[in-house]
Parts: structure tokens; sequence; C-alpha cells
């Protein structure tokens, strides 16, 4: 668990504080694997202590993973009200977009201070932003919003900035530029976490097969099963 939010829970009465605690552990285990798991957990911990920003950061994290559009926008937006900060306001940002609001996540970009916020969450709601254009048809808009400095920095949100230049760029037919930043994605996503890779492999014409794939991974299955018999005969011989 993060220290300043160990430091909040020190306000709490001892058993009160120990079962909130148990229920952020729990959230922050399961909120990739069963968000709305995460959030039941989130939600029971805002419950026995609302006032602890970091609980309302959890819950809004975890409502965001659940896609509970509305609860993670009011939980961040109680967050950033208690703590002053704004880092979560890509999130809120691409929630509004969830909910078929994109001017607002719009709102949100122009009348933010940028200066309030690290470099990470400034390119995060500029790409959330740049997608809001996207969904009210401003194509061109949408990729001349993302032609920043930062998409030829070294940095670990790069692959996630080249990726939305790239995608941007295919959506108004500019494929040839479309394929050099997906590669420059690719370039800069050691983690793999965007599919960059598999989208370039698309643009040059190349088709991965799911029935090859289904067929190697069935025989190598067999050839498992064939093995294990095969012990078990010999054991038995």
């Amino acid at each position: 668990m993060d220290k300043t939010v160990r430091g909040e829970l020190q306000s709490l009465a001892r058993l009160t504080a120990e079962r909130v605690a148990r229920h952020l552990v729990a959230a922050g285990r399961f909120v990739d694997e069963d968000p709305e798991l995460a959030l039941a957990h989130a939600v029971a911990a805002r419950r026995l202590a609302p006032r602890v920003a970091g609980i309302r950061e959890a819950a809004g994290i975890a409502a965001y993973q659940a896609g509970d559009w509305s609860a993670a926008i009011a939980e961040l937006r109680a967050y950033h009200r208690m703590t002053g900060r704004q880092n979560h306001l890509a999130v809120i940002a691409d929630s509004e977009r969830a909910l078929g609001r994109p001017a607002k996540a719009i709102d949100i970009f122009r009348s933010v201070d940028r200066s309030q916020l690290d470099t990470a969450d400034a390119v995060e709601l500029l790409v959330v932003a740049s997608g809001a254009r996207r969904d009210l048809g401003q194509e061109e808009a949408a990729v001349a919003m993302l032609q920043v400095r930062e998409l030829t920095q070294d940095a670990p949100w790069a692959a996630r900035l080249r990726y939305a230049y790239a995608d941007a760029l295919l959506g108004i037919g500019r494929t040839d530029e479309a394929r050099e930043w997906f590669a420059r994605a690719v370039e800069a996503d050691e983690e793999g976490t965007t599919d960059a890779a598999e989208r370039l492999l698309a643009l040059d014409g190349v088709v991965l097969d799911d029935e090859e794939e289904d067929d190697e991974e069935k025989d190598e299955g067999e050839n498992e099963n064939t093995d294990e018999e095969k012990a078990d005969d010999e054991e038995t011989g």
C-alpha cells in the first residue's frame, strides 16, 4: 500500500483502519484481473472512511477499470478536491468520452493548468483529447493536436503518444506516415503495452492466421498428452 495512504489511515480507529487497509489491498490486487471485485472492495473501504483521499482515488480507478464511468468521474473529482492534485484528469476526460460527451473531455483539456501536471499526465490527457476530437469527426484537428515535441522524446509514455499519432494519421488516409509512426511506437514499446506491432504487420499486409495458431496449440497439446501416456506406460511396465 502507498505510504501516503497508510499515513491517511492513521487518522482512523485501529480496527477501522485495519478493515479499510484489507479492502484497499484487495482492490489493488484485483483491479486488473477482476475490476468488478476490485470496485466492490474499494466501495466497501469508502463506506468505512469516505473522507480519506486515497480511498476515493482507489474507488475512482477501480470504477474506471470496471466501466462505471459516472462513478469514476465522481470519485476522482472528489479526490482532486480533497488533495488539490489534478493527476487523474485524463481518466476523467476518458470517462466523459465513454459516456458520449467528447466535448466535455475537450473542455477539461482546454481548462487545465498544464503547469500543475507532470509530463506523463499531460501527454495522456492530450491523447484523450485528441481521441475526443475524432469522436466529433474532427480528424484533421485530432492529428494537429498530437504534433508536439514530445513525439520524438524517449520516455515511458512515448509509445502511447506515437501510437495515438499513427492511428490518427491512418484515420485521414496518410498511410505511409502512419506506418512510420507505428514503427516508432514499436521501438518505444518495450513492455508491449500497445498493439503497434500487430498494426504495423497489418499495414504491411501480413495477416496472422488464428486457425493455424489454434492448430499449432492443439498439436502441442496432443504431443504433451502423448508424452504423458508414454511415461505412464513405462511406469506401468
